[in-house]
């Protein structure tokens, strides 16, 4: 019997109370089926995240960064084996809590169209194709390929989600049918069809009219008729009572949640749900469209292996989460998020000497975590990155914190700006630590703001710190530590280099110091692109992609998507539209990614490969 047809049968023995209880996130036992409580809501978006401890890999947009999709593919097994051998512990308790099972709400695909936008870092960037690569690397990762499936995927957020977060429970997208295709929609589309993501999620906001959890033309027109999607579609926690609530196209949660079961919305995040005995009957929904949702959501668990007992992932063991494995994959990964953004050739530092080391970032554990993030076993902070790599004398000052410059503390508090400038004067090379920290971009709520940046600009007190440091003459190596683009007009003019980390993961600072000590030839390229200010964005509510992106930018960035250098000098010769000859004329052995544009107006980005060379060695790549 195969899972749709075994879940069928298990659905129909069910009662619709049971059935209903079963369409909740945190769904009850049904004991006299067998079938155990199960909590859906898990979070993987660069390892097992708030279930303790686990592998934490750079953030999403770091690996975007790598251009790499078997690394990335490697990164999310690893994620799934850690996940599963959680699972298999957690599970001997009886039932498995929220963060315990095997459903995982990732991977973030929406396009990152404004920089603007707190929860960029959690996506693979500003450009369709990139993000829909990664996102294929990601999900086949997690969800592995057999009988059963390793975990659950779950492609987030459907559809056209990238704020303001403020407004996300209320906003109603305007967007064309070209950007619509042709941008928001583009990753689903490649996902859905070459990764077969086991699920969806839907976005909070409207688009054109319809929310997005109760969108005929989305969930029905669209993933299933047209992209082919078969697995189950789950609503943001909370989004379905935002469409009586705020959105008002309804009145009562009966109502909402029949209009978003009818569109074909499976699983509830949040209680709305709780309503659909009463929205049967009042007539607005029938019971066999809620038959339809829970033998989706049954057919899941059932590939998952949770009601059986031949699955294999059942014997991973616990001995694989944060390994030692997977903690090389993790620097490796690492290594290879880490952008040169300049270098006038003071990169690497191979001469013993004095580094001071300065900056708020430096010591700051949070940078490399970002969000929706476990809990590393151990970490090495920028600063301890370099300390444990340099064998020479490494000063430390905290030089500013991200608010406040020096001349607006409080009086009674620490003025750090003065050691600073003292110890940049005892040394022989700068390396600033600037940037941002997550508190700074995220979700809405997440740490007690609306989640957004106002501006792109660099917090005031680092450019004070910066123009402080400048002043006492020696070489200055920025580390820009940011999820998102930020304004480095004053840092590319003031420093001798400048990288680009974003938030590195807890292998973060030994990457790092690898990168800067030479042992390895940085190779990441932006997936994002840099514009100088403020003045380039357009209106943030705007969705339309005119002037937005390196697709559809007029102006002149500041670094461009697909910006990256290396320690070596490769020559890229393109010999016809589909080859190209790569040549390492000398430096130091590095990785090159070449990118394929079309020869297009919007100049889209439509291949890349990554190779291996040696100095002198040449290489012929083949599109």
């Amino acid at each position: 019997m195969d899972f749709k047809t075994k879940a069928r049968e298990l659905v129909s023995r069910m009662t619709l109370e049971e059935k209903v209880s079963q369409m909740r996130y945190d769904a009850p036992a049904i004991p006299r089926l067998g079938i155990p409580a199960y909590n859906w809501w898990n979070e993987g978006l660069h390892g097992v995240a708030r279930s303790g401890v686990a592998t934490v890999f750079p953030q999403a947009i770091a690996m975007a960064a790598t251009f790499d999709r078997n690394m990335m593919y490697d990164v999310a097994s690893a994620i799934s084996d850690e996940a599963r051998a959680k699972y298999n512990e957690y599970r001997k308790f009886g039932e498995t809590g929220i963060y315990q099972g095997l459903t995982y709400w990732s991977p973030n695909i929406n396009i990152f169209r404004d920089p603007r936008w707190g929860r960029g870092h959690e996506t693979y960037g500003e450009d369709p194709y990139l993000t829909g690569q990664m996102g294929i690397a990601f999900i086949k990762g997690l969800q592995g390929d057999g009988k059963y499936r390793k975990v659950d995927a779950t492609i987030k957020h459907y559809a056209v989600h990238s704020g303001p977060e403020k407004l996300r429970h209320k906003f109603n997208v305007r967007v064309s049918q070209e950007d619509l295709y042709s941008t928001y929609l583009a990753a689903f589309k490649s996902c859905i069809r070459e990764a077969k993501p086991a699920a969806v999620m839907g976005a909070y906001n409207r688009v054109n009219g319809e929310p997005c959890c109760a969108s005929p033309t989305l969930l029905q027109k669209i993933l299933r008729e047209e992209f082919g999607f078969d697995g189950y579609v789950v609503s943001d926690c909370g989004a379905l009572s935002d469409i009586h609530t705020h959105h008002h196209k309804t009145f009562t949660p009966s109502g909402s949640a029949a209009l978003a079961v009818k569109a074909g919305c499976d699983l509830n995040c949040g209680r709305t749900y709780r309503w659909l005995k009463r929205a049967i009957k009042r007539g607005l929904v029938k019971e066999n469209v809620i038959d339809r949702a829970v033998e989706r959501l049954m057919e899941a668990r059932l590939r998952l292996g949770m009601l059986a007992n031949d699955c294999p992932y059942d014997a991973i063991p616990y001995e694989v989460v944060s390994c030692e494995k997977h903690r090389m994959l993790n620097r490796k990964m690492a290594q290879k998020s880490i952008v040169l953004l300049k270098n006038n050739g003071i990169l690497p530092l191979t001469k013993p000497g004095t580094i001071a080391v300065i900056g708020p970032t430096a010591e700051e554990k949070s940078v490399l975590l970002a969000n929706y993030n476990g809990t590393p076993d151990r970490y090495a902070t920028l600063l301890r990155g370099i300390q444990d790599g340099y064998d020479g004398t490494v000063l430390y000052a905290r030089g500013c914190d991200f608010s406040h410059t020096d001349k607006k503390l409080h009086k009674n508090t620490e003025h750090p700006l003065r050691e600073a400038v003292i110890v940049a004067q005892k040394s022989d090379v700068v390396v600033l630590c600037l940037g941002l920290n997550p508190t700074m971009e995220g979700e809405e709520g997440e740490y007690g703001t609306d989640g957004d940046k106002k501006s792109i600009s660099l917090p005031a007190s680092e450019l004070e710190l910066l123009r402080e440091i400048k002043k006492t003459g020696k070489p200055i190596i920025c580390v820009h530590v940011s999820g998102s683009c930020m304004s480095l007009v004053e840092v590319d003019e003031s420093c001798d280099a400048v990288l680009q980390c974003f938030y590195p993961g807890a292998e973060g600072g030994n990457a790092l110091a690898d990168i800067l000590f030479g042992k390895v030839s940085p190779s990441g390229r932006l997936p994002v692109t840099f514009y100088r200010s403020d003045s380039d964005l357009p209106p943030f509510k705007d969705y339309s992609m005119k002037n937005r992106t390196y697709r559809f930018f007029k102006g002149e960035p500041l670094y461009p998507f697909g910006h990256g250098l290396h320690y070596a000098i490769v020559r890229e010769k393109w010999l016809s539209e589909t080859e190209v000859l790569v040549e390492n004329q000398g430096g130091m052995e590095t990785e090159h990614t070449v990118l394929r544009f079309a020869k297009t107006p919007s100049h889209d980005l439509i291949g890349f490969k990554t190779v291996r060379l040696s100095v002198g060695e040449s290489v012929t790549v083949a599109f």
